[in-house]
């Protein structure tokens, strides 16, 4: 039997005593261009780029991320001062040579020509902040206190539909899913700049949408996730759902392999355990930044380039996290892919 067998719904959620009955989230197949746009009638949406990058010698991992999220107390109101939409950006860089991350962040109210989440295709921004979809490919652009991000992601590949043609299940209650597609092996060109100093760079990045009416179960205090291109290109997505014990709660995943096949993981398919862990001096959080990611076929190393990859995005979404550029090898010790490693709820509890 192969345990990556795409599957029904039954399948997915078997095991855990779940009910198969409706899910707040319809099995709804995403509509592109519009559905790489924002949608406003959901509380929770992300559009989630990592990648590395190559400059000569110098290596760096980086993050554009945007987030939107809906005041549900405000939407009656008729003023257009009311805050009905927030939109928050992280950007990031790892240095690897330098051992360094280099961090900052931004929140403001849609409108005014401040903030924007377009609904027709991606198009977010906070000032001259940017994320947008052209002809091109991905046109990234931002600029934090010491460091600077200019980049475009060409799409080399189709998009990715998560879980059941891009409804992916988070939990065992109706409403803890999302619809959620990759873009991965994006081919990346541009700039990276640190404290002033411009660098023409070549690599790979990965892009995650995702939106939601309610993601996580009230048990669920964090998440640890991966996103690795491989370099047989190949795409690699594994995720587990801490509960306040430290025990997964939920998994789940995906395998694209690199004749395009799609994989789907069942809830227990993927199973990850800490092999290192790193303390945090500001946060005092420790994370494990290296792990095994078992499967029933195969099993995967995951380490962090750098320990200190851990983002106080306090002044924004209000959360402590660490995520950063990490290496993937099989069992063998062969370095199959890079990519990223995110984990939340270390520091405290994470809050959707």
């Amino acid at each position: 039997m192969n345990p990556f067998k795409p599957g029904r719904r039954a399948l997915l959620i078997a095991g855990l005593g779940a009910s198969t009955g409706s899910y707040a989230l319809p099995e709804k197949k995403p509509v592109f261009p519009r559905d790489f746009g924002s949608h406003p009638e959901f509380r929770t949406e992300w559009w989630y780029v990592t990648g590395h990058a190559k400059s000569g010698a110098r290596e760096f991992g980086f993050q554009v991320t945007f987030f939107r999220s809906r005041v549900d107390a405000t939407q009656g109101m008729t003023s257009k001062f009311a805050a009905k939409q927030l939109v928050f950006a992280h950007g990031a860089v790892t240095d690897v040579q330098g051992k360094k991350l280099l961090h900052d962040q931004r929140i403001a109210r849609e409108g005014f020509d401040v903030a924007l989440a377009s609904t027709t295709d991606t198009d977010v921004q906070i000032k001259d902040w940017s994320l947008k979809r052209a002809a091109k490919g991905y046109v990234a652009k931002l600029a934090g206190r010491d460091f600077k991000i200019s980049l475009t992601l060409k799409p080399t590949q189709p998009v990715m539909l998560q879980g059941i043609n891009g409804l992916s299940l988070k939990g065992p209650q109706d409403k803890n899913a999302s619809y959620y597609y990759t873009e991965p092996q994006l081919q990346t060109e541009g700039l990276i700049s640190i404290s002033g100093v411009d660098m023409a760079v070549k690599g790979i990045a990965w892009l995650d949408h995702e939106w939601s009416q309610e993601l996580l179960h009230p048990n669920v205090v964090g998440w640890d996730w991966i996103g690795m291109n491989l370099f047989d290109g190949g795409a690699l997505t594994a995720y587990q759902l801490r509960d306040a014990n430290g025990r997964s709660f939920w998994g789940g995943g995906s395998l694209r392999a690199p004749d395009g096949r799609y994989f789907a993981f069942t809830p227990n398919a993927a199973k990850f355990s800490p092999e290192r862990t790193w303390k945090s001096s500001l946060s005092q959080a420790v994370y494990p930044v290296e792990w095994i990611l078992r499967m029933p076929t195969e099993f995967y190393y995951v380490k962090a380039v750098i320990n200190n990859q851990e983002l106080d995005s306090r002044a924004s979404t209000g959360a402590i996290y660490w995520e950063g550029l990490s290496d993937l090898f099989d069992g063998s010790g062969r370095h199959v892919g890079r990519g990223y490693l995110e984990m939340t709820g270390y520091a405290k509890p994470l809050k959707m």
